[in-house]
């Protein structure tokens, strides 16, 4: 029954991250014909294709290999004759040679079903902020879809949350510090909390007379963090009646984090400790649903994690091949690749302890998230991703802005395919992180239980 279930998640996500990707694409597809801009293919996946038919100007198919997709549309690059400017007698070396074969062969291909009816309705020829549309649109789709499907998850099947009833009282700080240490000794410091009389159950409602909401566990860990060695008020319900209390956090040092929750380190790789407030008390979590009013700052949150990671990529994939080669374990927040995101959607999918309820919800957020880093990841301004195409077409605008503030009447189009050799060089980069994830994801996945 569980390698079923696990089967069902991975088929689950499959077909998820099928409809995002064609969904992506729609979004370049739309704005495109709404420009009068000829379409001939919009394509699922690569390779050999399995199913197509025609509809207008454009054919639509799946191909064999499901890692993607695209829609080729006409008039990508400007004709040599438009942008060529070489200079009399002087002779091109070697590399020039190859670099500007392998120039004109890209423009050659992506011009080949140019006709002449095509004219004026080409890519590079429309207006700048058609263009800049049209490649934003792909990573726009994923972001609705994003916000769509995280907002039925916040306000139908609420968020993990911890909130501000108390799951457990640790007797000492030792205990409550190490995991290992179930008992306490005569020389240990007992836990303020505990001291202090808190139980399980006891919901705490203020902090310093500031009244704290059930979700606002984080507010009041906040007072108690600031506030080492400096007594504070704690009022809570215990059975239906009020009561109040005071204690004093126990100063103790913790790795200091960003914004992010990331731990900092300083110059020589060690943590940068800080000292804060500690009372020896957990949160009970529990799903809460959350109004629509919350689902930006979600979105904004993941969207910072993500961003992080795609800053800080080069060293995330060193961590990935240094787990996947050696003893460490991976990072839950690192990159994965569509193997780990199949096998997280298995292994929630087959874990007994998680109701069908939560597993659907779960599954419905990594449909979120991965819906969210698509629309991060697409906006990196390097080619051949969107972004770079927006670059390229912001770089005509100011071209152009300047020419007009000069009189400068014959500006030529931007030549983005003369960045093909960087072109490539992404390419070759995310094939090589592509194969390390999908080695570290079968050989040393992500450990979720």
């Amino acid at each position: 029954m569980s390698a079923l279930l696990f089967i069902g998640g991975v088929l689950f996500m499959v077909v998820a991250v099928g409809l995002s990707i064609a969904l992506h694409e729609i979004g370049h597809l739309v704005p495109a014909k709404l420009f009068k801009l000829r379409v001939p293919q919009y394509m699922i996946g690569f390779g050999k294709t399995l199913v197509s038919f025609k509809r207008g100007e454009t054919q639509y198919g799946i191909k064999a290999l499901p890692l993607g997709g695209y829609i080729s549309m006409v008039g990508m690059y400007p004709p040599r004759e438009q942008v060529a400017a070489e200079k009399p007698g002087k002779k091109p070396n070697l590399f020039q040679k190859v670099f500007g074969q392998m120039v004109d062969d890209a423009r050659s291909q992506a011009n080949e079903n140019v006709l002449p009816s095509d004219e004026g309705r080409l890519f590079y020829q429309l207006p700048i902020y058609k263009r800049i549309i049209i490649m934003l649109g792909g990573p726009i789709m994923n972001l609705i879809i994003g916000f769509v499907v995280l907002a039925i998850v916040l306000t139908s099947f609420g968020q993990a949350t911890p909130t501000t009833t108390v799951a457990e009282v640790y007797q000492c700080i030792a205990s409550a510090q190490n995991a290992d240490q179930t008992e306490c000794t005569d020389e240990d410091v007992t836990a303020p909390a505990y001291e202090a009389g808190l139980l399980p159950g006891d919901t705490i409602t203020a902090v310093n007379g500031a009244a704290v909401a059930q979700a606002e566990w984080n507010k009041l860990t906040d007072v108690i963090r600031d506030h080492p060695g400096e007594p504070i008020t704690l009022d809570y319900v215990r059975d239906g009646q009020s009561h109040s209390t005071e204690l004093t956090p126990y100063l103790t040092e913790r790795p200091a984090t960003d914004e992010n929750g990331y731990v900092l380190l300083d110059e020589q790789g060690e943590y940068i400790m800080t000292k804060v407030g500690f009372v020896g008390m957990g949160s009970l979590q529990q799903d809460l649903t959350q109004p629509l009013s919350a689902v930006p700052g979600v979105i904004g949150d993941q969207l910072l994690k993500i961003g992080d990671v795609i800053l800080h990529l080069p060293q995330r994939m060193v961590d990935v091949a240094q787990a996947a080669f050696g003893s460490e374990e991976r990072d839950p927040n690192g990159p994965v690749s569509i193997v780990g995101v199949g096998r997280i959607a298995g292994e929630i999918s087959a874990e007994g302890s998680i109701s069908v309820v939560d597993k659907f919800a779960t599954l419905l957020s990594l449909v979120g998230g991965l819906n969210l880093a698509l629309f991060a990841f697409n906006l990196i301004p390097l080619l051949p991703l969107d972004g770079g195409h927006v670059v390229g077409a912001l770089y005509e605008g100011l071209k152009r802005m300047v020419a007009r503030i000069f009189k400068i009447k014959k500006i030529k189009p931007v030549d983005t395919v003369k960045l093909l050799p960087l072109t490539y060089v992404v390419v070759v980069a995310m094939l090589v992180m592509g194969g390390l994830l999908i080695y570290a994801d079968i050989f040393k996945p992500i450990q979720l239980f």
